[in-house]
């Protein structure tokens, strides 16, 4: 129960990774609000998970949406003690120049922007306390890129880089702030990332990772469990690589 007492929300709770984070912070004694855009799909998870998990739909590009993701959680937590960034997406491989101006923006809406919007919604309260445990998912692509996912690639690099200046920043509030850096996993995004899922493109991506498997949600939800919980409390500025060896 490493997290008993605690309340989260994790953005992307409803499936993949998020799933796994959003499941095991549960197991570990926390209040959790799965926070998805698809709405439908978080409330199932949340009855699924009993009645410590509480759904709410987020666009987490939309400063409205997530201001009333914050002022949710408050309402029904009265405090929040860990963020988990986890909300996603990418382009389909293509060439850096082809990829359009409405996939780039939604790249760095969901990818980046987010984390910003999510930081002024939910860090002044964490300020005012004194503490906080932010955790943003990034990528191994943030640290060891692949071609032809190239505006990915670059929003990961930034989410590692905003991490560690939110760390550096938030220090002296006592607020804490890490990212995990999964390769590939066994999530809805798996497809995108590769273009198209079939044995031959998952062996092609399985020979890049020297443990030879993709990041499932249960590696994810271990890392963040120990991230977020008091046990990590000198650890922040980390970009931990959850992959298998990929970015040796």
């Amino acid at each position: 129960m490493r997290l008993e007492g605690k309340t989260a929300i994790v953005t992307g709770g409803a499936s993949g990774f998020g799933a796994g984070i959003a499941q095991k912070f549960l197991s570990e004694g926390a209040r959790v609000m799965i926070a998805d855009i698809n709405g439908d799909a978080a409330e199932v998870q949340a009855n699924q998970l009993g009645p410590n998990a509480i759904a709410q739909m987020v666009d987490v590009a939309d400063a409205a949406s997530v201001q009333a993701m914050a002022e949710m959680a408050m309402d029904r937590f009265g405090q929040l003690d860990i963020l988990v960034n986890n909300a996603g997406v990418t382009h389909l491989p293509t060439p850096l120049e082809d990829v359009t101006e409405e996939e780039f923006d939604r790249v760095f809406n969901v990818n980046m922007k987010s984390v910003y919007l999510t930081a002024r919604a939910l860090v002044p309260a964490m300020k005012a306390r004194g503490a906080g445990a932010i955790l943003n998912v990034a990528s191994t692509a943030g640290l060891s890129p692949r071609p032809n996912l190239n505006w990915y690639n670059a929003s990961k690099g930034w989410m590692i880089t905003a991490t560690k200046t939110m760390a550096v920043e938030l220090a002296p509030s006592g607020v804490r702030v890490n990212a995990l850096c999964p390769v590939a996993g066994e999530t809805p995004l798996l497809k995108s990332f590769m273009g198209e899922d079939t044995p031959e493109m998952r062996a092609k991506f399985l020979s890049t990772i020297p443990l030879g498997r993709f990041s499932t949600p249960d590696d994810m939800a271990n890392a963040a469990c120990f991230l977020c919980s008091d046990e990590a409390s000198m650890i922040t500025g980390a970009a931990l690589e959850v992959d298998g060896g990929r970015c040796i």
